[in-house]
């Protein structure tokens, strides 16, 4: 029955995000507008990025003449494949548009379903249904990013289900759905790290190699297997690498900080930033206390990477480690102190996830091609 109430409650968060562009409503109190419909849903970055990726597969003369986009061809293998196979599941039944945002849809209830049954079945909650709950609103932005045509649902799905069969000792299967978060996003190579790591420190202490851990290489190969995509689509066995500006990674750490040269960043109201760190940190910190190991490791790996990020929105960079930083932070999200003010915020999280969705658009001259 919770399950259920947990299709419900996660599929009608989304639509409380759309309704008030699918009714053009305004909101004068708050100066939001949605007379501009549901085509802002559409726009917001970087769904029309998959939306072309669906239609083309990476193909640079179709792109070049089919659209009008600012970006250039070389860019388009920055976005992985798998979200775009999703929506062309959708696609001959609805709008492109239209298929993503079902797709996104679908990934965010089967999200929300894989973490409670991960809290579930390893008795890592007080109150499962409670914790998954905090995580369909915490952090905002999360919020944003389930309104709109994004992998990051479907990322995390399968960050979780890998790490739910590697804790079964199922490591066919563990590799498998770390193939699917790799054909996602590029991040998944943090998970794979993370699980090098734990087998190492396995062999140590056993004295031995741990040949048990050997189908995890499926993610690996997965790897492979992409950028051979890649070549046969775009005649470049590097065309992620060489996609341009999409990877934020800079040296020294905390180059977002820097005073000049981020263009990805946008000025110098930035302390929130340290606020995620620190609510992140700690509750990565936790996991250890709890001997989550795996967890610790994937999630602390992907804390640190994000150390390098010279980026504006690090609170989307760091969201697949949020599941286990709540997990962390179980103790805390369960006392009614924390339930008082979580409620009180639902309103102002939502007026935000609005908010960002009217601005976060790409220039979108026509729409037919996308259609």
């Amino acid at each position: 029955m919770k399950r259920t109430y947990l299709f419900l409650l996660s599929a009608l968060f989304t639509l409380a995000i759309w309704i008030p562009f699918g009714l053009k409503m305004k909101l004068p109190l708050w100066g939001l507008d949605f007379s501009e419909g549901t085509k802002i849903l559409w726009q917001n970055y970087d769904g029309p990025n998959y939306l072309i990726v669906e239609k083309t597969w990476y193909d640079k003369e179709m792109i070049k003449t089919s659209f009008s986009t600012t970006e250039p061809t070389e860019y388009f293998p920055a976005h992985f494949p798998l979200y775009p196979a999703v929506i062309s599941v959708f696609d001959p039944f609805l709008k492109g548009p239209s298929a993503m945002l079902l797709a996104t849809l679908i990934g965010s209830v089967l999200c929300f379903l894989m973490f409670y049954k991960y809290l579930l079945e390893f008795k890592l909650s007080v109150d499962p249904f409670w914790l998954t709950l905090v995580f369909m609103i915490f952090p905002a932005r999360w919020l944003a990013l389930r309104g709109v045509g994004s992998p990051e649902p479907w990322f995390i799905l399968f960050i979780l289900a890998s790490l739910f069969y590697f804790k079964k000792e199922k490591y066919i299967l563990a590799g498998i759905f770390g193939a699917l978060a790799q054909l996602t996003k590029s991040p998944a190579v943090i998970l794979l790290a993370a699980y090098g790591i734990f087998a190492i420190v396995q062999s140590i202490k056993e004295k031995k190699i741990q040949w048990k851990y050997w189908p995890l290489l499926l993610q690996a190969l997965a790897v492979v297997g992409l950028f051979l995509f890649f070549k046969i689509r775009t005649d470049d066995l590097l065309a992620y690498l060489h996609s341009g500006d999409n990877i934020h990674l800079f040296w020294p750490p905390f180059s977002v900080f820097a005073p000049k040269g981020q263009v990805w960043v946008g000025n110098f109201w930035l302390e929130d930033i340290i606020w995620t760190w620190l609510v992140f940190g700690i509750g990565i910190m936790k996991l250890k206390e709890k001997k989550l190991d795996i967890e610790y490791y994937f999630a602390g790996l992907f804390f640190l990477s994000t150390l390098f990020i010279a980026h504006r929105d690090i609170s989307r960079y760091i969201l697949p480690a949020t599941p286990l930083v709540l997990i962390g932070w179980d103790n805390l999200v369960h006392k009614k102190e924390f339930k008082l003010i979580a409620c009180l915020l639902i309103f102002p999280i939502f007026l935000f996830t609005w908010n960002f969705l009217l601005n976060n658009t790409a220039p979108i001259a026509d729409w037919a091609p996308y259609l």
